[in-house]
């Protein structure tokens, strides 16, 4: 399985995103901290799909 996040310096200045997308991580984060919904998020970011959308939270949920 593809690492679902990607940092290269020569895009968004190094901020991690959503591999092949220019979707910063922490946007999502901030849209779930705000109450609004996954679904909602990926309404916004159609982009990133829910595979890789979950596959970042899974990961995060395992660094806690």
């Amino acid at each position: 399985m593809q690492e679902p996040i990607t940092r290269d310096p020569e895009m968004m200045h190094g901020t991690p995103v959503f591999r092949g997308t220019r979707v910063p991580v922490k946007t999502m984060f901030e849209y779930l901290e705000n109450g609004e919904s996954l679904d909602e998020f990926l309404e916004g970011f159609p982009t990133v799909s829910r595979e890789l959308a979950v596959q970042v939270l899974e990961e995060s949920r395992e660094l806690r």
